[in-house]
């Protein structure tokens, strides 16, 4: 006879023995599903290596290898179970876009892409590629640096290099039709060494200082267009001395000419007391006419005294033909040569007047070396690169005894006391 509740007790046994049993089975399902995951995962991470070294067989080349021939690494991918196809062992781009179309390759899968550096282009062009493996070291980082600011440094200077206005070995020409032209400075021509922060300006009178004191003299320079002059008033004005144009020759006759104020100006000025040179508008073509010129010049003086130099000033004629015009620049410097050395022969001191257009590209100023130049550039600051005397700043300027606009100089040097 059974107690009572044994029933009870038999079947709760039982059910104790059913749920162990289930629990056993549960684990074991759940171990299985996890080694089947790690099987899975195992095969899939190496498909994926199978797959990146496919990849990166495409940027192989044949020059990886030691011996060059790229024969190791060709073998290396081999090893690794893929097919090497093509041209040192390159993979077909079929073959990428298969993988791309199985979707077996996702952004996060290409990391492999994190072996190339993040470097500037002129860094890797320069063969610092591998700079960003040396991380880890102080001593390597400050290298990398090193190289960095080195190699920025070299493309800065070519950058300006490329510049003409930027790389000091160039100067600006501006010609008559507002075309604009970078020469390169010759460096062996006497470089001007003036410091323009020393010029100043005073009532349209410009003067260059040296230690609080002007070094520099004032003139004009006139001929027959400027009228009568009142030479008393340009003395007490400040003007220091004058250029008079003493003659020229027509650009069409050929005819050598004394200017009509010539005489006048040149006895009026030196009753003033100013100190005078003289100019003349050459239009020689020959040597022989250049020291046509410059004996006429000798001829004129003989009666006078000057103390500042002959200038020899030739020019194309604005909005007309000259008889210069078919002159080479060899020939403008041979007919500018001739002019200047017999000048220097009489005893007197020769300088060539132009533009900076002028004196850079028609003529050859390395062969012209011996002689002073009068530069005419109206700026406030005067950007010729060569050593020069004298500088025509304005064409537009005033003065006392001048009626209208005059043309105002500053001289560098006191001819006077040469």
């Amino acid at each position: 006879m059974r107690l009572p509740g044994e029933n009870e007790e038999r079947n709760s046994r039982l059910s104790m023995r059913y749920m162990a049993m289930g629990v056993s089975l549960s684990i074991l399902l759940i171990l299985g599903v996890v080694v089947y995951t790690n099987k899975q995962e195992e095969e899939r991470k190496a498909r994926l290596r199978q797959e990146k070294t496919a990849v990166m067989a495409l940027d192989y080349d044949e020059q990886e290898g030691p011996d060059g021939s790229g024969e190791e690494d060709a073998a290396v991918v081999e090893e690794a179970g893929v097919p090497v196809t093509g041209f040192a062992g390159r993979k077909s781009m079929q073959e990428v876009e298969r993988l791309y179309k199985e979707n077996k390759l996702t952004a996060s899968d290409l990391d492999f892409w994190d072996m190339y550096p993040n470097e500037p282009d002129f860094l890797v062009e320069a063969g610092t590629e591998n700079s960003s493996s040396v991380e880890g070291s102080d001593g390597k980082e400050e290298n990398k640096t090193a190289r960095y600011e080195e190699e920025a440094r070299r493309v800065a200077e070519e950058e300006a290099a490329a510049d003409p206005s930027k790389d000091g070995k160039h100067t600006l020409l501006t010609y008559a039709d507002g075309s604009e032209e970078w020469v390169l400075i010759n460096p062996y021509l006497e470089q001007n060494t003036y410091d323009y922060t020393n010029l100043k300006m005073k009532a349209d009178k410009m003067a260059y200082y040296d230690d609080g004191r002007s070094v520099s003299y004032l003139g004009v320079d006139l001929s027959k267009y400027n009228g009568d002059v009142d030479f008393g008033a340009l003395k007490e004005s400040g003007i220091d001395f004058v250029m008079l144009r003493l003659g020229s020759r027509g650009y069409g006759s050929g005819q050598i000419m004394l200017d009509e104020k010539f005489e006048e100006n040149i006895k009026k000025a030196t009753g003033a007391g100013l100190e005078i040179g003289v100019y003349f508008f050459s239009q020689a073509i020959t040597e022989q006419e250049a020291v046509e010129e410059s004996n006429f010049i000798i001829q004129t003086l003989a009666n006078y005294k000057i103390t500042y130099p002959i200038a020899f000033d030739m020019e194309y004629v604005q909005n007309d033909k000259a008889r210069i015009d078919a002159l080479s620049r060899e020939d403008k410097t041979t007919v500018a040569k001739a002019f200047l050395e017999n000048t220097k022969v009489a005893g007197y001191k020769p300088m060539i007047y132009g533009t900076k257009e002028w004196l850079i590209k028609h003529i050859d100023l390395t062969k012209l070396t011996d002689y002073d130049i009068w530069l005419s550039q109206q700026k406030d600051i005067p950007d010729y690169p060569y050593k020069f005397q004298m500088w025509q700043y304005t064409l537009e300027g005033k003065a006392s005894g001048v009626d209208g606009d005059v043309n105002l100089n500053i001289s560098f040097v006191d001819y006077s006391e040469k």
